[in-house]
């Protein structure tokens, strides 16, 4: 995604880098990001913040999900960032437009084994499975039947 200016005001960026986890490092923020569907509704979901620089923000997410259709038909979208526990948010706006292939596949292997296969998992058939019991006091759990890769899954994609 990137913002609606190139440039980020100088005392923005130094909070970004102040708040914002480096790149390499593998805890990665959760971010919502907002976008409208191509009836004008709003939406907004939770992703990984993948990285970020003074270019704009990448997240990954599925190509054939109903985010990546709500970017195709509105690509404005706004990324919030919160901090639970401090005084602090941020709220970006701007266009989010699909990353070259070369980076998805970059991406989907700097991804933790567990990352890599709950996007192998995240089928739309899964989806849709019935939430089971791991105990009986345990939370509801659907088990994976499908082996991770280390190729993204068909239809991955980078904004």
């Amino acid at each position: 995604m990137s913002s609606d200016s190139a440039v980020f005001p100088a005392e923005a960026w130094d909070l970004l880098v102040d708040w914002l986890p480096a790149n390499d490092d593998p805890d990665r923020p959760q971010i919502t990001l907002s976008t409208v569907d191509a009836a004008g509704d709003p939406d907004a979901r939770t992703v990984l913040l993948t990285s970020f620089d003074e270019s704009g923000f990448q997240f990954n997410t599925d190509g054939a999900s109903r985010k990546a259709a709500d970017i195709a038909a509105h690509p404005a979208v706004a990324l919030t960032v919160l901090w639970p526990g401090f005084t602090r948010q941020l709220v970006v706006r701007g266009t989010a437009a699909p990353a070259a292939p070369s980076a998805v596949a970059a991406a989907y292997q700097s991804r933790s084994p567990y990352l890599k296969q709950l996007a192998w998992l995240n089928t739309h058939e899964f989806a849709g499975l019935p939430a089971r019991r791991a105990s009986s006091s345990g939370p509801p759990s659907r088990r994976p039947t499908r082996a991770s890769s280390n190729s993204p899954r068909r239809g991955s994609a980078t904004w």
